[in-house]
């Protein structure tokens, strides 16, 4: 596929392209058109060539895109999933287009629940995280368009949550759900810190953008609730907790520590700031500048395998947050 961005990279900086998935187009192309927005990249040129080049090959006859293709680009996975399309339409407000975006966020009305939200394709419809990325990119569209429908979203995305996702007790989000939105208890229930910092990420910019308090403290209470998982022994926030806030995976990713470095700086506690930042380096030390490594495992080691490039776009929104907390490029 001529102007697709790569899946990954080795530690070596070489290619590693098993496959062609909506999640990584569609990041790469926010990123670096962000970036050329942002005067530090050329031009958007690029992540335009990308989108359109997946999307259609991608295209499914309902206007909505599958989620895999090969390297030559064929269907793998023709599901269409909300999460990916989340990220279309985060992709497409860096670029511009609200036609196109609107158009989209028409036919996502297909996802929609009677209790509220969005179903999400797959075994597990009942789920927090894809509703947490069409936030994500509502967010992005009340900056960047114009149509009141952005900030509705938002809204009801935020209320959700709120009311939903959260539980009243601990201030936990929990990640999957029944059918009527509880949340589901003992080893099929799953509280995740770095979702827990991502998500007071996002309440805390809809508290700011409408002047409710209660979206910061609901922000401070997920944030307290992520800090529970992190292992000061490895300066990282781990993977995944129980629902009574137990240690229920110690493994540790990269994208939670960027997203413990954004959440600690937009709610400005600057020394959880700067553990978030140390841990993160860990994960950067690699032979070739540019790639990451992605899976610390318990003991502290890392999994060696290539760098995904979904992870970029938790980089990048970390760096940028970085550099607006220094008032300096980072």
């Amino acid at each position: 596929m001529s102007g697709a961005y790569r899946e990954a990279l080795t530690w070596e900086g070489k290619p590693h392209d098993p496959r062609r998935r909506a999640r990584v187009q569609a990041r790469q192309a926010f990123v670096y058109a962000t970036a050329a927005r942002e005067g530090l990249w050329p031009s958007d040129a690029a992540a335009r060539r990308a989108l359109e080049t997946f999307l259609e090959k991608a295209m499914r006859a309902d206007g909505l895109a599958m989620a895999i293709l090969d390297p030559e680009g064929a269907p793998v996975d023709s599901t269409a999933y909300l999460y990916e399309h989340a990220f279309v339409l985060l992709a497409l407000s860096a670029l511009g287009d609200e036609p196109r975006a609107l158009a989209l966020r028409e036919r996502l009305q297909g996802f929609r629940h009677p209790a509220g939200g969005f179903r999400e394709a797959g075994e597990r419809p009942f789920q927090a995280n894809a509703q947490m990325h069409l936030l994500e990119a509502a967010l992005a569209w009340e900056a960047a368009g114009r149509d009141g429908g952005w900030a509705a979203l938002s809204d009801e995305l935020v209320a959700l949550a709120m009311t939903r996702f959260i539980a009243p007790g601990s201030g936990a989000l929990s990640e999957f759900f029944d059918a009527e939105w509880g949340a589901l208890p003992g080893p099929a229930g799953l509280v995740e810190p770095g979702h827990q910092f991502e998500w007071a990420w996002l309440l805390e910019r809809w508290s700011r953008l409408r002047g409710r308090p209660e979206g910061s403290t609901t922000a401070q209470r997920l944030f307290a609730v992520g800090r529970k998982g992190f292992d000061r022994r490895r300066g990282v926030a781990v993977d995944a907790l129980t629902d009574d806030l137990a240690v229920r995976d110690a493994a540790a990713r990269l994208w939670p520590q960027t997203e413990h470095l954004k959440a600690a700086l937009i709610l400005g506690d600057d020394a959880a700031a700067l553990e978030g930042a140390n841990g993160l380096l860990a994960y950067l030390d690699t032979p070739a500048v540019g790639v990451w490594r992605e899976r610390m495992r318990a003991d502290g080691g890392f999994i060696e395998e290539p760098s995904p490039a979904t992870s970029f776009y938790h980089l990048y929104l970390a760096v940028r947050e970085l550099g607006s907390f220094a008032g300096e490029p980072c």
